[in-house]
């Protein structure tokens, strides 16, 4: 054979045995492409095509209604509960770091796309305030403003679960003082003319202790400013104190009013058919009876909110006062979290 059809079938080998590998490349290269399109996708795209189908309810100006006034302020408020930012004793570094990228995307994604002026969380913020020491606090606090943080124009306020301070015989000054120095403490906030006022529900245990008697009195003191701004004719004995917005209130609280159970409750966030008709636990599952008589009479709201159960219900209470209940926004604690918007 001659060196020059030698060479030529060399040539000829390698090409076929390059063949083969230049297709598996490729074959690589398109796996590749498919899983990183796939976790693009699963990981970040599928937040924005879930949360756009969101919008906010149209609301009728006086504009729209043939009016010549100044057009009045609109609130947009996205109300969240039960984050159980997982701990150092209950929480796997795996599962930890799952969900809270979940939560995160999810909140992010909400802010950019809804854009709330006002951010509420209905308690259990975290899951394991009730116990954690103060470094453990402290790292599951830094977590926390890294999951939501938000810009300086956009208010974030909480309110304190069982599982933030513990509940009635775990809590103490401590804890609540530690909850407070992270979350603004006060528990009556006015915005374009709305009145939040922010319970903590794990207070209303209605047996006298320092703590209860203290948010009795808070809550009394809230009531009479309350009334002072309803009155037309403000009173003498109202004082010269900043006058709030003549408007029923808004109740957020971490348990809910007094009720049965979740029976009555429908929807895709309701409790599943198994749980629904489980009986509720006075002080543990909902507020007792006496306290939320003592709520609705000395704050007399127009709307409550509350969290606790992990799951939606709207409850008619007293003379038509309807509360919602807002399911949690953890993948730990439903598979279908999700959030609350009003205006």
């Amino acid at each position: 054979m001659a060196a020059g059809d030698m060479a030529s079938t060399r040539l000829g080998a390698r090409r076929q045995h390059l063949r083969p590998l230049k297709r598996r490349g490729l074959v690589l290269l398109r796996l590749t492409a498919i899983i990183f399109a796939l976790l693009l996708f699963c990981e970040f795209l599928i937040y924005y095509l879930v949360i756009f189908r969101c919008s906010w309810p149209a609301v009728k100006t006086s504009a729209d209604a043939g009016g010549l006034g100044t057009p009045e302020p609109v609130l947009r408020v996205m109300f969240l509960a039960d984050t159980h930012l997982l701990g150092t004793v209950r929480g796997h570094w795996l599962d930890k770091l799952r969900r809270e990228w979940q939560m995160e995307r999810a909140f992010q994604t909400a802010l950019w796309l809804l854009q709330p002026g006002v951010v509420f969380i209905l308690g259990d913020v975290f899951d394991e305030g009730k116990w954690s020491s103060s470094q453990a606090w402290a790292d599951d606090v830094g977590r926390f403003w890294k999951i939501f943080r938000h810009p300086p124009h956009v208010q974030l306020r909480a309110v304190a679960g069982n599982h933030d301070i513990g509940f009635h015989y775990q809590m103490n000054t401590y804890k609540i003082k530690r909850f407070e120095k992270v979350f603004n403490p006060e528990r009556l906030f006015s915005w374009k003319g709305i009145n939040f006022v922010m319970v903590n529900s794990v207070a209303l245990e209605g047996d006298g202790c320092d703590i209860c008697s203290g948010a009795e009195a808070e809550l009394l003191e809230i009531s009479h400013r309350l009334n002072c701004s309803r009155e037309e004719h403000r009173p003498q004995e109202c004082g010269d104190g900043q006058q709030l917005p003549a408007s029923a209130p808004i109740l957020l609280q971490h348990f809910p009013l007094y009720r049965r159970n979740d029976a009555n409750c429908s929807g895709d966030d309701a409790a599943p058919p198994d749980e629904k008709y489980t009986p509720f636990k006075e002080r543990y599952d909902a507020l007792s009876q006496e306290a939320s008589r003592k709520l609705l009479w000395w704050l007399r709201p127009r709307l409550v909110l509350s969290g606790h159960t992990h799951s939606a219900c709207e409850v008619l209470h007293g003379a038509g006062v309807l509360e919602v209940s807002v399911p949690s926004f953890s993948w730990r604690n439903r598979n279908n979290p999700s959030f609350i918007m009003k205006l």
